[in-house]
């Protein structure tokens, strides 16, 4: 039976004929149905390949900028290629992990800078909410000490986690690969926002080591990005691009401070 639009819902089939053709979203290649137990199993399996692939460098490096940076990089990996062979196995590559030319890159870029100009606005005015609400303060002390041993490691960091880990990584993990599989799911499918709401949920809490005020400020990012998705008719580029640039703000700030060539707070 052939499908009017992407995840029947109004939303996505506002978006479905901007979407690429392709034989892995045309009706001779249909997307394999996705039930619950199968759903877990892709999850888990995802996490388990993320966390296994986070250990080694650490064990030969130590926690030092050094072993971070290929630790992050190296679960980040190995996490992407799990969910690239389950998103492939299942059909659903091309919708998922859409990374085609957008229609209008002028428009990309503009929903990418708004976006970015946003989340560092959430950054820098979540302080006061956080304490009000009794939450410990974002901590990424930790993080900040290992991208300003050296403009060195400044430039590896923001390369290799600002735009590879976390920039594409993440938006190919959460927005892509998740997002993607929650809204196939039976009582799920068709309902965008519950999706939305709980990826956004699952991408705030790997960040408890940042503290409760880092796991609410990240998920509130979370939900706008998975927001931007459905004004990005679902491609992934204004993601990727905003994502990848607040983070190289604001880890050039933090160098920026640690120089002493700014001040912050």
């Amino acid at each position: 039976m052939r499908r009017s639009c992407r995840y029947r819902s109004r939303d996505a089939c506002k978006v479905a004929s901007s979407a690429p053709s392709n034989g892995a979203m045309n009706e001779t290649n249909p997307v394999r149905p996705l039930g619950w137990g199968r759903f877990l199993l892709q999850f888990l399996t995802v996490l388990i390949a993320y966390f296994v692939a986070s250990v080694p460098a650490v064990l030969l490096l130590g926690v030092t900028a050094w072993g971070y940076l290929l630790s992050v990089m190296g679960s980040m990996a190995a996490a992407l290629l799990v969910a690239w062979l389950w998103l492939r196995r299942d059909g659903a590559l091309a919708q998922a992990w859409n990374l085609a030319r957008p229609d209008s890159w002028p428009r990309a870029l503009a929903i990418a800078s708004g976006a970015t100009l946003v989340i560092v606005f959430i950054f820098t005015a979540s302080g006061p909410v956080i304490d009000a609400l009794g939450l410990d303060q974002v901590d990424v002390e930790l993080i900040m000490q290992f991208i300003t041993e050296s403009p060195l490691m400044l430039a590896l960091w923001i390369a290799g986690v600002a735009w590879l880990a976390a920039g594409l990584g993440e938006e190919l993990l959460w927005r892509g690969f998740l997002l993607d599989r929650l809204m196939r799911l039976p009582g799920i499918e068709g309902r965008i926002w519950i999706a939305i709401v709980l990826q956004a949920v699952l991408f705030g809490l790997p960040h408890l080591y940042q503290g409760w005020g880092g796991v609410l400020v990240t998920g509130l990012i979370g939900l706008l990005f998975g927001w931007l998705r459905i004004i990005a008719k679902w491609n992934l580029w204004p993601l990727v691009i905003a994502h990848a640039a607040v983070d190289t703000i604001m880890m050039g700030l933090g160098y920026a401070a640690a120089q002493d060539w700014i001040t912050i707070g």
